[in-house]
């Protein structure tokens, strides 16, 4: 059974960082596509980042280009979501997920595990 599970969220100040994680488990994490996804409060849930089974391929979406960087260490079955220049408008719960294959995807409708999410709230 694949679980994933992310950590890091919390409360910031605007400009602040925060640096979320999602363990794997159940699986060979290696193999799989990996990506972030957001959900603000009465919004739909919207792609944030995403990066191939290596690592050597990877999406930002325009809104966090240059603040947000996705990255994996295989060998910990772990993915991270580094968040710098935080804004009110990043507040949301972040969710980690992974594909059937080993490429990057845009669309939610692609991955087909999900973790339980991790509250970001960014203070103005």
């Amino acid at each position: 059974q694949v679980q994933l599970v992310e950590s890091g969220g919390g409360l910031v100040q605007a400009g602040g960082s925060l640096r979320l994680s999602c363990a794997a488990s159940g699986r060979t994490f290696s193999r799989y596509a990996m990506g972030w996804f957001r959900q603000a409060p009465g919004k739909e849930r919207t792609f944030v980042a995403a990066m191939s089974w290596s690592g050597e391929n990877t999406y930002d979406a325009d809104s966090v280009k240059g603040r947000f960087t996705i990255s994996r260490d295989n060998a910990k079955n772990t993915g991270y979501l580094q968040m710098n220049n935080l804004k009110p408008e990043d507040t949301a719960v972040y969710y980690c997920a992974q594909t059937r294959g080993p490429t990057w995807r845009y669309s939610a409708g692609d991955y087909s595990y999900w973790g339980q999410g991790t509250q970001v709230t960014v203070s103005s």
